[in-house]
């Protein structure tokens, strides 16, 4: 090949840059052209929009760009003769182009042409190449043409032969409708078709369980399902988690306790539902779901942790039922002392000697043997290092019980230290602003608990917050803090045990301080006295005190309360129905709907039967 002289190479680079600085002038003028348009269209100026975009639609180069905004000022003006002729002018000019056969039904909606619409529309989807699916469906997408979306997927599907072609467009689109019936189906036959998908359907029926008549018909339909399907375990799962959404924690617990007989999985599945139990109060489901593990598999690897749990569920049940049984608490000491005879005191034993410690010093005013025994947990060799920092918090918490608030201060802020930025850390952050607000010296507290409003455990955080904003209620207004000092030494009581002194000091309160900001907590703390000596006809006098006020935060709390009184102590259910039904229309953004919901339904006689 000849080399091309340097002086021809030269020549032609003239050439190319004289003709691209000549083209600059004419597209710079077709940029203005085409921004003025665009600002008269925005200004409502349609004819003159129409005037420049006549004219720059015939430019080639322009087109995919003069195009859209050309029909969009034509339809604004109601001019769909015209509309329609630019619409089927494109479609010759460009006939494979789906988006443009849909832009002309738009323009028959646009006249008012809805059965015209609806043919064109119709016959479209009915031509379409499944190469085409997509594309059209996500331009009805965009024109909000969602039934024709639908239509078009279902073609797809019908021209695929696959019955679960396009099955995750679909339950995008029927979760964005809410087409709840048609999501339900659909997510079902993803799992079927892929067990693989849980996690996604999951996700993408979570957006739908606010809604109780849904949660009803996803039930029916999983448990239709699990028995036509018994080897699936998707559709186990799924109703699984079902149930704990809503909080129905011991169908749940059945529905694992029958996948683990039928797989023999060494009752994974049945400990995290025992977990789930016990830290939802649902205490019973607890106990049988540890039970079913110590029975079952009695040389298994969640043997001892569940003998441990077990004991440990039986301890919240009988310290939340008022008022606490005594002689079960004994009987709790008795199963761990049998626990630790077995398996000996050692390091993986230390949260027993926790659990006893709390036992003798919270309920039988046995404090010493307490601190013994944490003392005794403190020093084990090779314990892990959490659970030595829980037992400091709780021996943290015995010497505030003696009325050592010194000696508690020293445990909790060694916890703080030692578990910086970790959850224990911040529960000991949590203890020692209580503690100052035990003290009254609220400035200190709030420091803390500022802290503690941006921990990662949402407990925590909950905790902070609520104690935080009970100071600032009550203190921000007024200079005096008296009433509110008066108040958290009254907690403090409580906490100490000292129920008949923190009954007085609260109806000396209300003496005192009429119409207090703090009348409707110390109602609520009231309540909670009477719960806890068995006086529960007094507990409901005391919170229909903050049920019949004026709209306050502890509202629903009360309200709740009654109900769960009159269900579980006063064996009212009928009563107690009526108030969970109130509850739940009252109160709808209430932490409490999901187990005022349960109740309320377990009550009515509607809840689940589960195989």
């Amino acid at each position: 090949m000849m080399p091309i002289p340097a002086k021809t190479r030269y020549t032609y680079l003239l050439l190319v840059l004289a003709l691209f600085l000549l083209a600059i002038p004419g597209a710079m003028a077709q940029n203005q052209e085409l921004a003025l348009a665009r600002e008269y269209f925005s200004k409502g100026e349609y004819q003159k929009a129409e005037a420049i975009y006549s004219k720059l639609i015939n430019d080639e180069r322009l087109f995919s760009v003069v195009y859209p905004d050309y029909l969009k000022t034509l339809l604004a003006q109601n001019n769909h003769k015209d509309a329609e002729k630019l619409v089927k002018r494109t479609i010759k000019r460009y006939p494979g182009q789906i988006n443009y056969n849909i832009d002309l039904g738009t323009v028959y909606q646009a006249a008012g042409d809805k059965a015209g619409a609806e043919k064109h529309f119709d016959k479209l989807i009915a031509q379409l190449k499944p190469e085409e699916v997509i594309v059209a469906a996500s331009v009805f997408v965009q024109h909000e043409l969602f039934d024709y979306a639908e239509k078009t997927y279902l073609r797809g599907r019908e021209l695929s032969k696959n019955p679960y072609e396009h099955n995750r467009s679909l339950i995008a689109l029927y979760t964005f409708r809410q087409k709840h019936e048609n999501l339900i189906g659909e997510a079902l036959n993803l799992l079927q078709e892929n067990e693989s998908e849980l996690i996604y359907v999951q996700n993408m029926l979570q957006n739908s369980m606010q809604d109780e008549k849904v949660m009803d018909a996803l039930e029916k339909e999983l448990i239709t399902r699990v028995q036509q399907y018994p080897d699936l375990l998707a559709y186990n799962e799924l109703l699984i988690w079902l149930y704990i959404q809503r909080r129905d924690f011991y169908s749940a617990l059945l529905q694992a306790r029958s996948v683990d007989k039928r797989t023999r999985s060494g009752g994974t599945r049945v400990m995290e539902l025992g977990a789930i139990s016990a830290r939802n109060q649902d205490y019973q489901g607890a106990i049988e779901a540890y039970e079913y593990i110590i029975k079952e598999y009695p040389d298994g690897p969640y043997y001892l942790i569940a003998r441990q749990r077990l004991i440990h569920a039986r301890e919240e049940q009988v310290e939340n039922t008022f008022p606490v049984d005594l002689d079960k608490i004994r009987t709790l000491i008795t199963d761990y002392e049998a626990l630790l005879a077995e398996v000996g005191r050692n390091a993986q034993t230390v949260e027993v000697l926790q659990h006893m410690a709390n036992l003798y010093a919270f309920h039988l005013d046995e404090k010493d043997k307490a601190i013994a025994l944490l003392q005794e947990a403190i020093a084990m060799p090779r314990a892990k290092p959490d659970f030595v920092a829980e037992s400091k918090l709780t021996l943290g918490d015995i010497y505030l019980l003696k009325g050592e608030p010194w000696e508690s201060t020293l445990l909790y802020s060694q916890v703080e230290k030692s578990h910086k930025e970790t959850p224990i850390g911040h529960e000991a952050k949590l203890r020692n602003a209580r503690l100052n607000y035990y003290k009254g010296d609220f400035e200190l507290a709030q420091a803390h608990l500022d802290i503690l409003k941006l921990a990662t455990s949402r407990e925590i955080a909950n905790d902070a917050m609520d104690l935080s904003l009970l100071i600032t209620d009550n203190t921000g207004l007024d200079t005096s803090t008296v009433a509110m000092e008066e108040y958290a030494a009254i907690e403090l009581l409580i906490f100490q045990n000292k129920l008949d002194e923190a009954q007085n000091r609260l109806d000396a309160m209300l003496q005192k301080f009429p119409g207090h900001s703090l009348t409707d907590e110390i109602y609520f703390l009231k309540a909670s006295i009477y719960e806890r000596t068995g006086a529960f006809d007094k507990a409901i006098a005391s919170l229909e005190k903050v049920v019949s006020a004026p709209a306050d935060i502890l509202s629903d709390d009360a309200l709740y309360k009654m109900a769960y009184i009159y269900e579980e102590n006063l064996k009212d259910t009928q009563k107690a129905q009526e108030l969970y039904n109130q509850f739940l229309v009252k109160h709808q953004g209430s932490i409490f709907v999901a187990e005022a919901r349960k109740r309320f339904r377990n009550l009515r006689g509607d809840a689940p039967v589960v195989n």
